[in-house]
């Protein structure tokens, strides 16, 4: 093998070398040119709701309470550069000792688990940069970080980072942090509180105290050591510190308003934009949004009223006007301080008997009418695989006799759900889901006509509100208007031109059997669906419910708003309590009734081509006044039933007849 000369080695380390210096003199340069970069991010970005009221003013990674470095406990900034950076006051930025040490660990380890970043590459790290692991973005840190250095002293430095860096559960600084988990001031801590503190942030999760004590105190352990080895706390402070017992007063920051929609809106703005949420945050900008506070407020109360305390189950919801697409409240959850993931845009949970009306507008479209039986009893059907399917209806009720349309979309029934998806074919079912907007990989099974489907809220909402607009396609938003710090509008919604998707005549037809939900009248073998808050509602709703072994939902619409109400278990175990069965139910027809409260009666506009017949709901024909039930119900003319019903003809009994009557059946 030929070795390489000496002098073409000699050039290539020389190349090496030389490109190396250009490199770093380049990076300066440039640094040098573009200026000091700004200490605290840009401005706060204010949201207003649909009247004009400040909901929200989001800061993005900084604090609220910026304090000045003399008013920062000299513990607390001890036992930060101990622990973090112990040359912090010598390099320029990259501590190389470390760099090298940690480079030799992780070679000998064969991880990269050993860091060796400095105070300031962390402090241009949480303030200009994204999370990601990439080396564009270590290179976009040393930038920042020769910028920093090249342009503001220690002091400052040391300053924006414990008014910036993240120690956990939503606390931003040292001083928002010293407030969560000891409701006191930074200047107040002990030095063991400090010390706690101060090892946060390596690992947020893993070494906060509130869920993981053990590598908390490990951690604390560590740092109290080594500012005894630095001499900045005697024998005695580090031995009272190792003794005293910590308390945790743990007072969240107040979420504000609507903190689930609020961050819904970021990202929708994100997308307007173009910018990364981050960005966004502290950008200055005005976002004008769909809020209607009012109904926002109703809605958390009605939740926080209607659900137990000492429950754990969870919940969402969103409400929408139907026409415009515009999300008027939005819940995510029970408690943002506890969870800040949002269930009514990221979770997708089984639909239960919400999916029904999907079903049966197909079924309209393929000769279903109000009228149309079929029997409801206990059912086997045999599956190509050779397998049974045997649906069961709730409490295991049955009519045992022919029931219609009206009456199974009331009531619920499974068993006329599945024969008539099994009739159309699962995949007609999934069709008719996709032009309502549903999109997922859904189950062509029998049983995707009683819920099978995982859907998230906000797209029930919408596909329901298709509904109520008569057929029409929805762009669902939160944004109307965004304006940059200057005041100039740099977004403005355009109302997007609604497109008929579903055939007008069928969708009103199916809200109007959606509405029989609520009315008593159709009660038959088992009571409607929404008997129990029946009698809670003063004007006239469409709607659905669905239960599963872990989901319970409603939703449902007046002509200007639709609402859809979910509760469950976020870890989907059972839900056993009865009273949890009945949560959104509950929630919605309480928001609901003080939504419309003081508006007019409203009613949903029946299209041309449609014709209303009083019918009786047992046998599906033209009711007659000797029915004891009927109902008005709606056909598409040329499929109204023609026959009168004749299960209820008058019938003489014994008692009505006279005394002349009966004596003259005695003898003749």
């Amino acid at each position: 093998m030929r070795l390489w000369p000496k002098m073409l080695i000699h050039k290539i380390m020389l190349c090496l070398f030389v490109s190396g210096f250009l490199t770093v003199g380049f990076i300066y340069l440039l640094a040098f040119l573009m200026g000091p970069p700004k200490l605290a991010g840009d401005q706060s970005t204010i949201i207003y709701d649909n009247a004009g009221a400040v909901i929200g003013e989001e800061r993005g990674t900084h604090t609220s309470t910026w304090l000045e470095l003399d008013d920062i406990s000299p513990i607390v900034i001890d036992a930060t550069i101990a622990i973090e950076d112990q040359h912090f006051f010598e390099h320029s930025g990259f501590d190389y000792r470390r760099i090298v040490a940690a480079v030799l660990k992780n070679a000998t380890s064969l991880s990269l688990k050993e860091g060796a970043s400095t105070l300031s590459q962390q402090y241009a790290r949480n303030l200009f940069l994204s999370p990601e692991k990439t080396w564009s973005r270590k290179f976009k840190e040393a930038f920042y970080t020769v910028r920093l250095e090249m342009f503001y002293s220690k002091e400052e430095i040391l300053e924006g980072y414990l008014n910036t860096i993240y120690y956990g559960h939503g606390a931003y600084g040292i001083e928002s942090a010293s407030f969560y988990f000891f409701n006191k001031s930074v200047m107040d801590l002990t030095v063991a509180e400090a010390s706690m503190l101060v090892g946060i942030p390596k690992g947020p999760t893993y070494y906060s105290p509130l869920n993981n004590e053990e590598n908390a105190t490990e951690r604390q352990r560590l740092i109290l050591r080594t500012l005894l080895e630095k001499e900045i706390l005697s024998e005695a402070e580090h031995t009272a510190a190792l003794e005293e017992k910590l308390v945790y007063s743990i007072t969240p920051e107040d979420p504000g308003p609507a903190p689930y929609f609020r961050d819904h809106v970021l990202q929708e703005a994100s997308i307007l934009l173009d910018l990364d949420p981050s960005t966004v945050r502290v950008g200055g900008y005005h976002i004008h949004t769909t809020l209607n506070s009012d109904f926002q407020q109703q809605l958390e109360a009605d939740i926080r009223n209607t659900i137990q305390d000492g429950s754990d189950i969870e919940t969402s919801a969103v409400s929408m006007d139907p026409y415009s697409g515009a999300v008027v409240a939005m819940v995510g959850g029970r408690d943002y301080r506890k969870s800040t993931y949002n269930r009514a845009v990221h979770a997708k949970r089984m639909s239960g008997s919400t999916f029904k009306p999907f079903l049966y507008y197909a079924a309209l479209h393929y000769g279903y009418t109000a009228s149309t039986q079929l029997m409801s009893k206990p059912t086997a059907f045999a599956m190509e695989d050779g397998k049974v399917y045997q649906p069961s209806n709730f409490n295991g009720y049955y009519a045992n006799e022919p029931i219609t349309l009206a009456q199974a979309l009331a009531l619920s029934d499974n068993v006329y759900a599945v024969k008539t998806n099994m009739y159309l074919g699962p995949e007609k079912l999934i069709e008719t889901a996709e032009q309502f907007g549903l999109k997922g990989n859904f189950p062509a099974v029998p049983a995707l006509a009683l819920g099978t489907a995982s859907v998230s809220v906000e797209d029930m909402t919408v596909a329901y509100g298709m509904l109520a607009n008569n057929g029409r396609s929805i762009s669902v938003y939160t944004v109307e208007k965004i304006s940059d710090r200057n005041g100039k509008t740099v977004y403005e919604k355009k109302q997007d031109k609604a497109v008929q998707v579903l055939d007008p005549k069928k969708a009103f037809i199916l809200t109007h059997l959606m509405t029989g939900m609520f009315d008593v009248e159709m009660n038959d073998y088992t009571a409607v669906t929404g008997s129990s808050i029946a009698n809670n509602l003063t004007r006239v709703y469409a709607g659905k419910s669905g239960t599963t072994s872990s989901d319970s939902w409603m939703i449902g619409y007046s002509p200007s708003i639709v609402t859809a109400i979910w509760t469950g278990y976020d870890d989907n175990r059972p839900m056993q309590i009865v009273a949890e069965n009945s949560y959104a139910k509950e929630i919605w027809a309480r928001f609901m009734e003080a939504a419309h409260e003081g508006q007019a009666q409203d009613v949903f506009a029946m299209p041309s081509g449609v014709v209303g017949l009083p019918i009786d709901p047992t046998s599906g024909k033209r009711a007659t006044p000797d029915c004891t039930q009927s109902r008005i119900m709606y056909f598409e003319k040329g499929t109204e039933p023609r026959d009168y019903c004749t299960e209820h003809e008058y019938e003489e009994s014994e008692d009505d007849r006279g005394l002349f009557e009966k004596w003259f059946d005695v003898f003749f």
